[in-house]
């Protein structure tokens, strides 16, 4: 296969180490430049690459009429998504997007028509589906082995209270929580159980000692279909033991219980699925090794998708169901009761 000619879009702190650290071991892509508005992150990329100044380009536009790329990977800070996406595809690009892929569901909704008008590939990084662990809980629940699944509780712990240079980008969002976390959590809950949720009840606040400015803290209780409930607590505040990115999940079914959890700070070493059936001691499952994981693992899935001419897995298309859980979850905690994720999805023309 033909390496995949990109452009890499966004060169901040995060961006910079897509560049550093993931893109040169995908050897399915080739990096042809780099474009951000500010000059500054370009020469912080040459500092740390052996990167041409006639790589580097302040705008899109520029840095498409250089290097003719056929996709356009999107590393920038969320509210470049979706216009640097938008601009991408109407030049004829493919894209691969962090998430969350747009701000506002009306916009991701025209991301993805368009998209499709375009006949481009447009996929979200959900990078947390790409690890040993969560891949063998889906199978596992796939396979109805331990009969029919009806209690689901994730607990996430972080306590990011800043550092001393200061506080981080997530500080100072809307909903650092849900929106920037909890959308990992949401949108494996989709992957892991193959349907989607009907209703969310989610409270979230922030306490008055917390460095951030908005909710850092989250419970919800989720109903999915099959009479399947769900409980999600979450917190940036925590100071007791933390948890590995992906959380902790305890799953209750007919026959037995799944406990798992993954996705360290580095690499597949807290990746861990235990299965638990009456009156017999735990037993660790042996998980199969991925052969690219976590942002590895998705821009090999979307250069292949490419090339295949096939809809990615955390395709746009895909990822609309996991906006509209994180939509519902913000407009539940606004209204202070229960939310129908079905009429989000409609407003959404998605199936319900």
């Amino acid at each position: 296969m033909d390496p995949l000619r990109v452009l890499q879009v966004g060169l901040g702190g995060w961006g910079r180490d897509w560049a550093k650290r993931v893109i040169p071991e995908v050897p399915e892509v080739d990096v042809a430049g780099y474009v951000d508005p500010d000059a500054t992150a370009l020469a912080r990329l040459r500092d740390a690459l052996p990167v041409s100044p006639d790589r580097c380009f302040l705008s899109l536009e520029q840095g498409i009429e250089a290097v003719k790329p056929e996709a356009v990977l999107v590393t920038a800070t969320l509210p470049g998504h979706a216009a640097v996406t938008r601009a991408a595809l109407v030049a004829g690009h493919h894209v691969l997007v962090e998430k969350p892929f747009a701000e506002t569901l009306d916009v991701a909704r025209q991301l993805v028509d368009l998209a499709a008008a375009q006949q481009k590939v447009l996929m979200v990084s959900q990078n947390y589906r790409f690890f040993p662990a969560a891949r063998k809980v889906a199978q596992l629940v796939s396979e109805t082995r331990l009969g029919k699944l009806h209690e689901v509780s994730i607990d996430f712990r972080r306590y990011s209270p800043g550092s001393a240079n200061g506080l981080d980008r997530h500080h100072f969002e809307d909903q650092p929580l849900l929106v920037d976390m909890s959308i990992h959590h949401f949108d494996l809950l989709r992957f892991i159980l193959d349907r989607e949720p009907e209703r969310i009840y989610c409270e979230a606040w922030n306490p008055a000692w917390s460095a951030f400015s908005g909710p850092s803290v989250a419970f919800s209780s989720i109903n999915f279909p099959g009479d399947v409930a769900v409980s999600y607590r979450g917190s940036w505040n925590s100071q007791g033991p933390i948890t590995p990115w992906s959380g902790e999940w305890r799953m209750d079914f007919e026959h037995g219980h799944i406990f798992w959890t993954g996705r360290a700070d580095v690499g597949t070493k807290a990746d861990r699925v235990v299965i638990q059936k009456p009156d017999r001691k735990p037993r660790a499952i042996r998980l199969s090794a991925l052969a690219r994981i976590d942002r590895w693992g998705t821009l090999t899935e979307f250069a292949l998708a490419v090339r295949e001419g096939r809809e990615p897995q955390c395709s746009g298309r895909d990822n609309l169901g996991t906006l509209a859980m994180v939509a519902a979850a913000i407009e539940s905690t606004a209204q202070r009761q229960p939310v129908e994720i079905s009429t989000v999805r409609a407003q959404m023309r998605l199936p319900t």
